[in-house]
């Protein structure tokens, strides 16, 4: 199924959103905005893809973390079999392990949920034109992590199954930083960060951060004060 849009048609567009009262603002606020026309919503990533092979959308504005399908896979899907559907990321999660993983699924827009209007359909208009349709903000995150020196995290295997992330706070904690400071310095809320300690904890067996510190230094995550790499 192809789209139909003409020249001068409205963009087609879907919503999908766990939260039902989230769903339906965003679906009212859509249709008061000129340039668009909402032709279905859902509530996770499963239904997303069933709504785009049914109603052959011209964007979905995806929300990230769902039950059953998350965002990043439902995004991957569509752009594998649905390549003339284009997926606008809104979410209220800018860290790192919620925006790359979207991106290289295909998204070619991220927007957070206290995005305008005018910006939404800025970015709709953005991505059907062949643009990155990208808030300020997520282009500002982009920009930093190129510019960012790679570090001993991305040259060593991650033990344990850590993930990349994992490896960074593990890293971060045997530098002697807060929970504060570390959510400070990879731009995510200290519940994310507690999340990773969490998860990273129980990966490795640890039961406190001074374990962790002597962790990441004997896996060559972090080095001790006064040694420098060879």
């Amino acid at each position: 199924m192809t789209s139909a849009r003409g020249p001068t048609a409205p963009a087609r567009v879907v919503v999908v959103d766990d939260q039902t009262v989230v769903r339906e603002g965003i679906v009212m606020l859509l249709g008061l905005l000129p340039g668009i026309e909402v032709v279905g919503a859902g509530g996770d990533g499963e239904e997303a893809v069933r709504l785009v092979a049914e109603l052959a959308p011209d964007v979905v504005l995806m929300d990230l973390r769902m039950p059953r399908v998350d965002g990043a896979e439902a995004t991957r899907r569509i752009r594998s079999q649905y390549p003339g559907t284009q997926v606008v990321v809104l979410t209220t999660f800018v860290d790192d392990d919620s925006l790359f993983p979207a991106l290289k699924a295909g998204a070619r827009g991220y927007l957070t949920k206290d995005a305008g209007g005018e910006e939404i359909v800025r970015a709709v208009e953005d991505v059907l034109s062949g643009e990155a349709g990208l808030s300020p903000r997520i282009q500002r995150r982009l920009l930093e992590r190129l510019s960012e020196p790679e570090t001993v995290t991305r040259s060593v295997e991650a033990p344990d199954g850590l993930t990349t992330r994992e490896t960074e706070v593990v890293a971060l904690i045997a530098e002697g930083m807060t929970n504060q400071e570390i959510a400070r310095k990879l731009q995510v809320s200290t519940a994310t960060v507690k999340t990773h300690i969490n998860n990273l904890f129980a990966k490795a067996g640890l039961k406190d951060r001074a374990q962790a510190v002597r962790y990441a230094y004997r896996h060559g995550l972090a080095q001790p004060p006064g040694r420098t790499r060879g």
